[in-house]
């Protein structure tokens, strides 16, 4: 489910604007009179996936501007196409703009990326998921994951609560992975999910013999991973499973790695290395 701009809004969105905005914005109060009223657009100046535009709008609703969309997040937008409408004070409008394009940038280019992850995966494995990781900025994970859903891709674990991830760095103070699964189904909820990373075919048939329903495929090779499915099906142990690809994975070689036979391929490049989509606010006299 996408994150609610809204609810978001209460807790997030005067947050980012104190941050900027501090005791006041000096130049515009010295610049700016303060009846004074005007008009913007905001648009990409290259295409791209729309994402922050709902927060964009609160931003400056918040600041007391009247906001008119022409697009909604998640669509695929071309290059100077008007996005937002917004009218208001100047002051406000000048005060909410750095805000608004710094969210609007980073969300349409995380949605963009997924969408064009999910894009070339699908081309070689129409079937498998793109998913986001947990490698977010503090502060800034709803936003991403929203970013990445509006992009066509699953946001994967919001938070630690969210399912039974059991990593390497468990399974170095755990015994075995019997071990780890066998503990987490005793003391978690059967209403989580229990995944194990592997890294090894023998690693990820003890984990599926343990009782995972996820099994991450973590830093294998295409080749290595489409070897182990296929012995994982000789043994019964493909059907009912998930299996996820996760690790050095880039737009370079999704769709390699989508045909190898995963149902899921997770990339942190989709968040944690963010190019921004550039983005323009436009402001005129009224």
């Amino acid at each position: 489910m996408l994150v609610d701009s809204r609810q978001l809004s209460a807790d997030k969105i005067v947050e980012f604007l104190r941050e900027d905005i501090g005791y006041g914005d000096i130049t515009s109060n010295a610049l700016i009179p303060e009846d004074q009223i005007a008009r913007a657009t905001l648009y990409y100046r290259e295409p791209g996936v729309a994402s922050g535009l709902e927060e964009a709008a609160h931003i400056f609703e918040v600041l007391g501007c009247t906001v008119k969309m022409h697009a909604g997040d998640g669509s695929m937008v071309e290059a100077r196409k008007v996005l937002l409408e917004v009218e208001g004070p100047a002051r406000a409008l000048l005060a909410g703009e750095r805000t608004a394009l710094n969210i609007v940038g980073r969300m349409a280019g995380i949605a963009t990326q997924t969408a064009e992850a999910v894009r070339l995966a699908a081309s070689k494995n129409p079937a498998v998921r793109v998913a986001a990781t947990r490698k977010t900025l503090p502060g800034l994970r709803d936003l991403d994951k929203k970013a990445v859903e509006h992009g066509g891709g699953d946001p994967h674990r919001f938070r630690l609560d969210d399912c039974v991830l059991i990593k390497d760095n468990h399974l170095e103070l755990v015994p075995s992975i019997t071990e780890a699964v066998k503990r987490a189904r005793g003391r978690v909820s059967f209403t989580k999910k229990i995944e194990v990373e592997v890294r090894s075919l023998a690693e990820a048939e003890e984990a599926a013999r343990a009782g995972a329903e996820i099994i991450m495929f973590d830093n294998m090779s295409p080749k290595e991973m489409r070897a182990a499915l296929s012995s994982l099906k000789e043994k019964g142990l493909r059907d009912g499973f998930i299996y996820e690809a996760s690790g050095g994975i880039t737009l370079e070689n999704v769709a390699e790695y989508a045909a190898s036979g995963v149902d899921v391929i997770s990339l942190g490049s989709l968040t944690h290395s963010v190019r921004s989509l550039n983005v323009k606010l436009e402001i005129e006299m009224m």
